[in-house]
């Protein structure tokens, strides 16, 4: 994997500029798309029944626990013993093409309109990766936590946690707003081929162990 040249003179990762973007897209995005969100809710609430909504404490900027809130895509079926079965056994057809499509992600402008994530950053990962990060890889944490970001479309769940890292911290130095503008853009691709959507041999991704 080789990252581009770094930029010289990077505009500052948490701007007001950025922040102002963020909630104007986030913003219309809630008010154009809430008929889908809508029509996912109520699949959602026939197939799996209540809460329809995933959340999850993830950590935020400087690594501030948020609350994350994405649609569910996983069933809650368990084994005899009262254990939640595999996330492969969980997976159904309809959840993973919410997967597929992005469409889980949607709840997750509310997340960008009040200020907890971003358009655009590294994704927030589970909280238990925190003490496993080394130094350099925990700079990721200097920007807001993004619905997509550079490590998304740069390969997603198919490249190793240390690629997607490298990535992360390439992306913290050199922000500016049309980096973020071409990431975006590349998201509409590669949510349409539907590219590295899990790692290979695996159902989503394997988790991180340090």
């Amino acid at each position: 994997m080789r990252l581009p040249a770094k930029n010289s003179h990077p505009l500052p990762v948490n701007s007001s500029l950025k922040r102002l973007i963020d909630i104007a897209v986030s913003g219309t995005g809630l008010i154009l798309l809430s008929p889908v969100m809508l029509g996912v809710g109520l699949f959602l609430r026939c197939a799996l029944g209540s809460p329809v909504l995933f959340r999850q404490q993830r950590p935020g900027l400087h690594g501030v626990p948020f609350e994350l809130v994405k649609f569910r895509t996983m069933t809650s079926e368990r084994s005899v013993t009262g254990e939640l079965l595999p996330d492969a056994a969980r997976l159904p057809r309809w959840g993973k093409l919410l997967r597929r499509t992005s469409l889980d992600e949607l709840p997750e402008l509310w997340n960008v309109f009040v200020g907890d994530m971003s358009l655009v950053g590294p994704r927030p990962l589970l909280t238990e990766y925190l003490g496993r990060y080394t130094k350099e890889q925990s700079r990721r944490h200097e920007a807001k936590p993004g619905i997509t970001g550079w490590a998304q479309v740069n390969g997603r769940n198919a490249i190793t946690w240390e690629q997607k890292f490298a990535l992360d911290v390439w992306y913290v130095d050199n922000w500016s707003v049309w980096l973020d503008l071409r990431i975006l853009l590349m998201t509409i691709g590669t949510v349409l081929s539907g590219r590295g959507i899990s790692q290979q041999g695996s159902t989503t991704s394997e988790p991180f162990l340090g």
